[in-house]
């Protein structure tokens, strides 16, 4: 939780413009030092270029070891070992100017990328399957809420007075250990995922031991219960691959959904709105020096926005807030089309503007900011989880890496106009999710799986093998309990 929130700021703050200025000034020095020369302009927007793509490649590296990483070492010490990531990225980068070596900056973003691969995978799988199905939705927003708290340390501690200066900036990538070594003393204390121990590790008593600490009491034997019938449904399969999972035509609209999901996560154009947030304040009259404090008023949104929808996500389901957040982005990207047009005609108009960015900021982060990932871990289930989270963070860095690199020729082709790509992006995304999404609150993986069962239009091949077994538990017990629900849906076709 800790450390993707950090690369979130990380990322974030490298691209403002005093410490755009001070990294470029930071990499001319060092190569005049060693070569005697000035670097050129084209040598310089290569480098800056790599330093700021390269986070995204190594978050696809990240994402790429998760299930390697996770096998072998279980979701929680995953996220402990990861944190080895995030202290060596912070170190080279805090030292790079000290050293005066800008490879150490460029490399500690790679280390840092593959860092927030690992945590943005591994940290929601962690998350879903501790969950009751009841909070499953609240506490998965969590991480949305830290990475926007994240963001807002970040822009704070990135002010002139504190670490915002051309002295002071190698220490402000260096934060981003603080974090990680929170999480190293705290995590330990925490159980394992109950659901590994069990599916993986065919440890029972360590999972009972696991659900009562994360649930508070001591009889957990209905949600053992429950978690042992699901493996038994499943005792004949093994960890997919991916590309088993792609060829599955069980989960074939629940890969689509993801891979349309976290696309849709990437290409809405946020990143477009922190590039613009800057001249559209200095048009509206504040001077250059008060911008970084105003600046700070998007963070608070983000944050107030991400605690929101963590509130109400439980009342009112994934699918109104993912669908009317991408429809209210939709909405204020064509509106702030228009005042960007339309900004020199009246003095009120720039204002406008600036409604309509944090009305944009606000409607990520209420809805598509955090549920994306609470519903790669929703869809599949124990044995397919790890390879979707794997396709889901390869779409979500490779969307990544592509808005870097494509957005500068889009700007520039398209000017103000360039909303309007987003804005279709974002409603093409809420007209897919209104006809395919289905609604996930309060169900469990085996009623998604239903959900999913009829547009999927294939059965699993556990229907015919336990439906016996089905049948023969629902008539020993009167009380329909966990395990017999479970078995029911194998009778009807459904995983």
């Amino acid at each position: 939780m800790t450390v993707s929130e950090q690369d979130s700021t990380d990322s974030k703050e490298s691209d403002s413009l005093k410490e755009t200025l001070y990294i470029k000034s930071f990499y001319n020095e060092s190569w005049e030092r060693r070569h005697g020369h000035p670097i050129d302009q084209d040598t310089l927007t290569l480098l800056w270029s790599v330093t700021v793509s390269i986070f995204a490649i190594g978050g696809l590296v990240g994402t790429l070891l998760v299930k390697l990483i996770g096998k072998v070492l279980g979701r929680k010490h995953t996220l402990l070992v990861n944190n080895g990531f995030a202290i060596s990225a912070a170190l080279l980068m805090a030292c790079s100017l000290q050293a005066g070596a800008f490879e150490m900056l460029i490399v500690g973003r790679f280390i840092m990328g593959v860092d927030g691969g690992i945590a943005l995978s591994a940290l929601p799988m962690y998350l879903n399957e501790i969950s009751p199905k009841e909070i499953r939705g609240s506490l998965g927003q969590v991480t949305a809420i830290f990475i926007c708290v994240g963001v807002f340390v970040g822009q704070l501690l990135g002010l002139p007075e504190l670490l915002g200066k051309e002295s002071t900036w190698p220490y402000l990538f260096g934060v981003i250990a603080v974090p990680a070594l929170v999480q190293l003393v705290t995590l330990p204390f925490l159980p394992e995922s109950p659901r590994y121990l069990l599916f993986e590790k065919h440890d029972q008593a360590g999972a009972e031991k696991a659900f009562r600490t994360f649930l508070g009491k001591e009889d957990v034997s209905r949600e053992v219960e429950e978690v042992l019938a699901e493996s038994h449904l499943q005792r004949n399969i093994h960890l997919v691959s991916v590309l088993e999972l792609l060829r599955s035509p069980f989960v074939r609209w629940q890969v689509i959904t993801v891979v349309v999901t976290m696309a849709s996560y990437q290409l809405c154009g946020l990143n477009a709105i922190w590039f613009y947030t800057n001249s559209i304040f200095g048009k509206a009259g504040v001077p250059p020096e008060k911008i970084p404090y105003i600046t700070l008023s998007t963070g608070g949104i983000e944050t107030l926005a991400a605690i929101f929808s963590g509130l109400v996500i439980e009342r009112l389901g994934r699918r109104p807030l993912l669908m009317g957040g991408f429809g209210l982005m939709a909405l204020f990207f064509g509106i702030l089309t228009v005042t960007l047009t339309l900004q020199d005609h009246a003095p009120w108009i720039p204002y406008l503007s600036i409604v309509c960015i944090l009305a944009i900021i606000a409607s990520f982060c209420s809805g598509p900011g955090g549920i994306p990932f609470i519903l790669t871990g929703e869809f599949f289930q124990q044995p397919q989880r790890p390879a979707a989270f794997i396709v889901a963070g390869t779409v979500n860095w490779l969307s990544n890496f592509a808005v870097g690199l494509l957005f500068p020729f889009i700007q520039k082709s398209l000017d103000t106009y360039c909303f309007l790509v987003f804005a279709a992006i974002c409603l093409t995304g809420a007209i897919y999710f209104y006809f395919v999404l289905p609604e996930t609150k309060n169900r469990t993986h085996a009623e998604i799986s239903q959900a999913f069962a009829k547009r999927n239009k294939a059965c699993p091949p556990e229907e015919n093998t336990d439906s016996s077994v089905s049948d023969n538990k629902v008539a020993r017990r009167p009380e329909q309990d966990p395990a017999s629900t479970l078995d029911n849906y194998v009778k009807n076709g459904i995983v």
